[in-house]
């Protein structure tokens, strides 16, 4: 499974974007049958867990961090995941990076749970 995240950029502190991780490459079935995530690393720290939402799209989870500013959602007719950030911090600086599962209730942080990576795309919020 191939996974390719866009819509990073810069952006002001207090502004939105919206990510975008889209997959490819199924063999023999769809994403609907994959849990997803998103995680991010900033320079010179760890890559730590930011959301996550079950194949059904019925279970979301959200970082304390990031709850009430961002959404987690997905569109299964079109393979893609999206992350809208809104109210964005100078901390939200990092690299963000999307996930799957293929354990299809899954919603969790833990970075072993996903099997499939994509490369990622830089978010970088500064005035």
């Amino acid at each position: 499974l191939q996974l390719v995240e866009s819509g990073g950029g810069l952006v002001e502190p207090g502004g939105s974007l919206r990510l975008s991780c889209t997959a490819s490459g199924f063999m023999h079935d769809s994403l609907d049958y994959y849990g997803l995530g998103w995680f991010r690393q900033a320079p010179g720290k760890e890559r730590e867990w930011v959301s996550c939402i079950s194949a059904s799209g019925g279970l979301t989870k959200y970082d304390s961090s990031v709850e009430n500013r961002f959404t987690v959602s997905r569109d299964n007719s079109k393979n893609t995941m999206y992350l809208q950030m809104n109210s964005l911090r100078p901390e939200d600086t990092a690299h963000y990076y999307c996930a799957a599962t293929r354990t299809m209730a899954y919603c969790g942080k833990k970075e072993s749970a996903f099997d499939d990576w994509g490369q990622g795309t830089q978010v970088t919020v500064s005035s």
